[in-house]
């Protein structure tokens, strides 16, 4: 079995030369919702749920990428970030006090302590990345041992021997979905979570507009038609390609936005399936808000950290949404209500509000449109996990303005 680093319990972490995630034993664990009802998984099914899921050399690779202290540095800077969930776990701290808590991708492990430091009686601070070696030192440098109980293992392959009772990650990638770690609190939420649990954050959406951005395209265009007094116009096609084949993480202000925001993506991560998260495709319809270049498109997002779901008197537990990408499938057979939804904490990383180090992701096309005002911008956008790497995203977009019909494919690696 997986081996805890501090050893203070029988499921946890033991160190392999060829294979790091040896598979637990004990099958049970996992649980799934069925027509209302709770359904114990056997071992030969979690057997059979990790061969649909086994951790590929591209895993490897991403975990190994959040060994590096870097990138940790980079996260636990960002103020608006960090201070957001201390935040969250302060006003759920009555959730958690006393209760048991995963922390999915726990990194350095700041979030598990900020939810012992709220009272939680146990928390399993879980990460498949060489960092966990760190974060279990950092535990007993504040010590924190009896409480924290560093795993390091993919949540598919770590053995919990108890439910719990909230949930927390900062699974976000950039435009929400890159990365495809919301598949990770799926599965510890239906492995683990019990009836009426929470999770944190409670719920994100994914939003995109139509942008201007006159001076990016200029520093990175126009700059090749007089390099010196010297005509390299010769080298557009290729300073286009180079600049925007690829989506482009950046900070744009609220000013480079020509028209109100379309929702891509709602997720309730209590309800959203793991089949869901492989297409997501919207139609969006735009009108300009101002006479501009259009240079591309914006993608942002928020996170909200609301109460768990409340679910009628003469129901225990929920029965699972259709798993469907369709973006209005919001019928649910047993309407749930957030508890004090008013006073939900939100994370966003909007062009209008504080930057974060998500910032905003953009497609740049190669050349801009110009649009008049109340000119009408419409098409859709196909968000897929990539066949190469599911952790890497497709995105198919059609877009036509002015008559003219246009169509960007690029990939976020």
């Amino acid at each position: 079995m997986l081996r805890p680093l501090n050893g203070a319990y029988s499921n946890g972490y033991q160190q392999h030369t060829e294979k790091r995630f040896r598979k637990g034993s004990r099958g049970s664990r996992s649980r799934d919702w069925r027509d209302g009802t709770r359904v114990s998984h056997s071992e030969q099914e979690r057997e059979r749920e990790r061969e649909r899921h086994p951790c590929t050399d591209f895993d490897m690779a991403y975990f190994h990428s959040y060994s590096h202290v870097g990138i940790h540095e980079e996260m636990i800077k960002d103020r608006v970030r960090t201070e957001t969930y201390k935040a969250a776990i302060l006003q759920h701290q009555s959730y958690i006090s006393g209760k048991v808590v995963v922390d999915v991708g726990c990194g350095t492990g700041i979030l598990s302590i900020f939810c012992a430091q709220a009272g939680a009686k146990r928390v399993y601070a879980v990460d498949a990345s060489e960092i966990a070696l760190q974060a279990n030192e950092v535990v007993k440098a504040n010590n924190l041992s009896d409480t924290i109980v560093v795993l390091h293992g993919r949540i598919e392959d770590v053995e919990i021997d108890e439910e719990v009772d909230v949930i927390i990650s900062e699974w976000m990638g950039y435009m929400l979905l890159y990365e495809s770690m919301l598949g990770s609190i799926i599965t510890a939420r239906d492995r683990w979570l019990k009836p009426g649990g929470l999770i944190l954050p409670s719920n994100a959406t994914l939003y995109m507009a139509p942008v201007t951005h006159p001076d990016r395209y200029s520093e990175s265009i126009d700059f090749w038609r007089n390099v010196y007094g010297i005509d390299m116009s010769a080298m557009l096609p290729l300073a286009k390609q180079c600049a925007f084949e690829e989506p482009c993480v950046e900070t744009i202000m609220g000013e480079n936005v020509l028209t109100w925001p379309h929702v891509v993506k709602h997720v309730d991560c209590y309800t959203i399936t793991i089949r869901e998260l492989e297409s997501v495709t919207t139609r969006f319809k735009f009108k300009s808000m101002m006479r501009a270049p259009f240079h591309g498109f914006a993608f942002w997002f928020d996170v909200e950290f609301s109460g768990p779901v409340i679910f009628p008197a003469n129901s225990d537990a929920p029965a699972l949404l259709n798993e469907s990408s369709n973006n209005d499938s919001t019928d649910c057979s047993q309407r749930k209500k957030r508890a004090n939804p008013n006073e939900a904490l939100v994370l966003s990383t909007a062009p209008e509000d504080p930057p974060t180090h998500w910032q905003q992701t953009l497609i740049y096309f190669y050349d801009p449109i110009e649009v008049e005002q109340d000119q009408l911008i419409e098409g859709s956008v196909t968000l897929s996990q990539s066949k190469e790497n599911p952790r890497f995203m497709n995105i198919h977009l059609e877009y036509a303005s002015g008559g003219r019909s246009f169509v960007k494919e690029s990939v976020m690696r």
